[in-house]
């Protein structure tokens, strides 16, 4: 079936939208990708509603703000489809299901609760193509973390790659998770800490840029390992899996009022360590550590991963992976297989009591 996957993330910079020919257990053809860029003024909407989700109990709620920030999301999803059907010639009929992941602004599988906002019903109506949407609750229902969904498919990239195991997949987002896939291609996954979020936020705060581009600032900075050994002693980290966090679980201000270049290095090596962290919970460490998502663009980050994990470190292209856009990719994988009733997480991915399936399916 030919799928189109849709990725909102935590950064909020845009939607990521990828074609993929599946049959929800092995890959047939990557197809075309395509980005939807959001506005300045779109993303200071999308921030202002993740600061509100936060106050959430009810995940059906919307304030009018909450609903605003949905339409956008469901309008920027649809144009980002529109778009990519329209340079690729390509027509609604063509496409057997689209995977619409949403925008999370809330993250709380310790309370039951989990929030992503876009209407699947709606874009299903202004596409006139099958919808699948609302990924994790169906896992946190059945007392999973709702996260991470991806490794089943990081299982899928890497049979189709001939990949060594044991071997590790990272994907640094705002917040960074990992996949572990032992020898047998058993599944171990769960999010490490920090992504990028906080340095994001950092450089946002200090320099009014978007990012470290290329880690340029943390590079020229000195970490501050008092601050690091300190941060790496959170109960999070100890904690086993299954584990998911918030994107604001931690806050770039903890670093203080130091130098912005100083600050960047602390953060940026947070991130790091804290990825490098889970060999701790593999029975054998990985040797190849895979990085995607806006992280894999970062070489003072995989510098520092390389360094932290004591393993060799690629980037998703290295090995004929799409780093941008794998997560869009997956979530073309995840909607087929949700139509074929597979399931989408495990007892080792989320802590989910059993294997179960997931989305909302919008014929």
């Amino acid at each position: 079936m030919r799928a189109i996957g849709l990725m909102s993330g935590t950064s909020m910079d845009g939607v990521d939208v990828a074609l993929l020919d599946t049959d929800g257990e092995a890959i047939s053809a990557f197809g075309p990708t395509g980005y939807r860029a959001y506005t300045e003024d779109e993303r200071a909407l999308l921030r202002e509603a993740l600061k509100e989700g936060a106050t959430f109990t009810d995940r059906t709620a919307r304030t009018p703000l909450m609903a605003k920030a949905e339409d956008l999301i469901t309008r920027a999803h649809a144009e980002a489809v529109e778009l990519i059907l329209e340079k690729n010639s390509l027509t609604r009929a063509d496409i057997g299901v689209i995977g619409f992941h949403g925008q999370t602004v809330l993250h709380r599988p310790d309370i039951g609760l989990t929030v992503q906002i876009g209407d699947g019903v709606a874009l299903r109506q202004r596409l006139g193509i099958p919808v699948v949407y609302d990924l994790r609750q169906a896992d946190v229902a059945g007392g999973g973390q709702g996260a991470p969904l991806v490794p089943v498919f990081h299982r899928a990239l890497a049979t189709q790659k001939a990949l060594p195991r044991p071997l590790a997949v990272v994907n640094i987002g705002g917040v960074a998770n990992v996949t572990l896939i032992g020898r047998g291609d058993e599944l171990l996954a769960f999010d490490t800490g920090p992504g990028n979020a906080l340095v994001d936020d950092w450089i946002a705060a200090r320099t009014g840029a978007r990012m470290d581009a290329g880690g340029a600032t943390a590079a020229r900075g000195r970490a501050d390992e008092a601050l690091l050994a300190w941060l790496l002693v959170h109960p999070f980290f100890a904690k086993p899996p299954p584990k998911s966090l918030d994107r604001n679980a931690f806050a770039f201000s903890v670093v203080g009022t130091v130098a912005t270049e100083d600050g960047a290095a602390t953060l940026t090596a947070f991130t790091a360590r804290s990825i490098a962290r889970a060999a701790d919970f593999a029975k054998e460490r990985p040797a190849l550590w895979i990085v995607c998502g806006g992280g894999a663009k970062n070489p003072e980050l995989l510098r520092l991963l390389a360094e932290a994990a004591r393993a060799e470190v690629r980037t998703g292209e290295d090995v004929g992976w799409s780093s941008d856009f794998l997560e869009a990719q997956a979530f073309a994988f995840l909607a087929v297989r949700s139509m074929r009733g597979l399931p989408l997480t495990f007892p080792s991915t989320t802590g989910v009591r059993e294997p179960v399936t997931g989305g909302v399916v919008v014929e």
